[in-house]
């Protein structure tokens, strides 16, 4: 029986040896960009993908990589037999002050790659992550019909906090959004450090 962790509190990982969670680099990004380019292509995704004509470019993947790396936000690969199997990161809800503590995170599986632990292995180390980094809360935007994503999300202590319908279009049908959010930290018990 897999008991669910409290809100806040660590995620235990399963260990395993063949994947390996490091920061992302630029030799990484070739990787990247095929991977994001197959899930708005092909897979189901989050809202933000809906735009078919949206292509990560290297470039583009790059400067946003450098601009995380200076507001120290973190931008993980997962790395699977010398492979780059996945990545996630988080960028600010909003650019509003009042929501600085709080992040919305992105996560991407190679698909030969699914169901081989990567989510489960990438989501827990950007959580902690996010968390050592003082921010207190976490928030998702997943495909209502991406059950594999809501039960990993759920898994590592996130709650649905809203579903938004009919939000995106893509492959002829109206898609559904469900918003996940998790605290970090303490959440909401005190207040933030200055």
């Amino acid at each position: 029986m897999e008991i669910e962790p409290e809100e806040g509190a660590p995620i235990p990982v399963r260990p395993s040896p063949d994947i390996i969670i490091r920061a992302s680099s630029d030799a990484d990004v070739e990787a990247m960009v095929a991977i994001y380019e197959h899930h708005i292509g092909k897979g189901v995704g989050n809202v933000a993908d809906f735009d078919d004509e949206a292509r990560l470019l290297p470039d583009d993947l790059k400067r946003r990589r450098k601009t995380m790396r200076k507001k120290r936000l973190p931008h993980l690969v997962a790395e699977r037999g010398g492979q780059v199997a996945g990545y996630a990161y988080a960028v600010p809800f909003r650019k509003r002050p009042a929501y600085r503590y709080t992040l919305k995170h992105s996560i991407y599986v190679h698909p030969d790659h699914l169901h081989a632990g990567i989510g489960r292995r990438l989501l827990p180390a950007l959580i902690e992550a996010c968390a050592a980094g003082g921010y207190r809360q976490m928030i998702g935007y997943i495909d209502a019909q991406n059950e594999a994503s809501l039960r990993l999300h759920e898994t590592c202590g996130f709650v649905r906090a809203g579903y938004l319908k009919a939000v995106g279009f893509k492959y002829g049908r109206w898609s559904d959004s469900v918003m996940v959010q998790r605290a970090l930290g303490t959440g909401s018990e005190d207040q933030p450090g200055s």
